[in-house]
């Protein structure tokens, strides 16, 4: 039998996983978005008609609003909690905002889990890859397996070593997929696309940079704003390292110039 949880947030994530683990009978959803109520009913989870609702005697709660709404739901929830209730923050933000997100949330009489997702949950669903830390993370993973996670693991005890881990790869991930964009749109203007394609993929092989290109123009487009938000947070990962994020403060702006473009490969032949 599944523990009741409480979602925060319902947008992809919350409505992959629903219906990949089968949440109907457990879980209660809440989103500051109306128009999110109607997913809920269709994957089977009981909206919610508001955060107190929510939230009222779930042992656990999953948290996934956008990277710069995570410390504000943090603080205002917080107060709404039952005593004891694991505080699960699946966002990917910056190991200081977790941690002024887990004062809040303790303060409050709850417990605070920093979680890492360490990639989309489309397709992965239940089997996607999550990293836990902080003092609570082993009653949390015992709990996520309940609920349906068949890969997630422990990191440390303290809260902000897993979003460290997930942060600072994300200066590669989501950086690649700026440094692409500025690339094509430089291979474009020079007339060199098939030749700069080419030379990558001599170079490296475990996907063609053809089938990578298309891919990740596609992301910048329709996520580009959730991800230049968390490069906003991966900048301040970097800057508490004493390291300047040159390269990743470019990344935002690129990630955010390209919400919504209609560029592609074939465009820039």
């Amino acid at each position: 039998m599944q523990t009741r949880m409480a979602l925060i947030g319902f947008g992809e994530a919350g409505a992959t996983l629903a219906r990949a683990a089968g949440w109907a009978q457990s879980a209660t959803a809440w989103d500051i978005r109306p128009s999110r109520k109607d997913e809920m009913v269709a994957c089977g989870v009981r909206p919610a008609a508001d955060a107190a609702e929510a939230l009222a005697d779930a042992p656990l709660v999953l948290s996934f609003v956008t990277a710069d709404e995570a410390e504000e739901a943090a603080r205002s929830y917080a107060p709404l909690l039952s005593p004891g209730a694991l505080w699960c923050d699946m966002n990917s933000v910056a190991p200081q905002t977790k941690r002024a997100a887990a004062e809040a949330i303790e303060t409050a009489g709850g417990r605070y889990v920093d979680v890492a997702v360490l990639a989309p949950v489309q397709p992965a669903g239940v089997a996607v890859p999550l990293l836990l830390a902080g003092p609570a993370a082993e009653e949390a993973e015992a709990l996520l397996r309940v609920a349906g996670f068949t890969n997630a693991r422990i990191t440390g005890t303290q809260v902000g070593q897993a979003s460290a881990i997930k942060m600072i790869r994300s200066v590669i991930v989501k950086g690649i997929e700026a440094l692409t964009a500025e690339m094509m749109l430089a291979a474009g203007a020079a007339d060199v696309v098939d030749e700069v394609l080419a030379s990558l993929d001599a170079s490296e092989k475990r996907i063609c940079w053809t089938e990578r290109t298309d891919y990740n123009l596609e992301r910048m487009a329709l996520h580009g704003a959730r991800r230049a938000a968390e490069m906003e947070e991966a900048a301040k990962t970097l800057a508490a390292l004493g390291v300047e994020p040159v390269m990743t403060d470019g990344t935002i702006r690129r990630q955010r110039e390209m919400v919504g473009s209609q560029l592609r490969r074939k465009d820039c032949l």
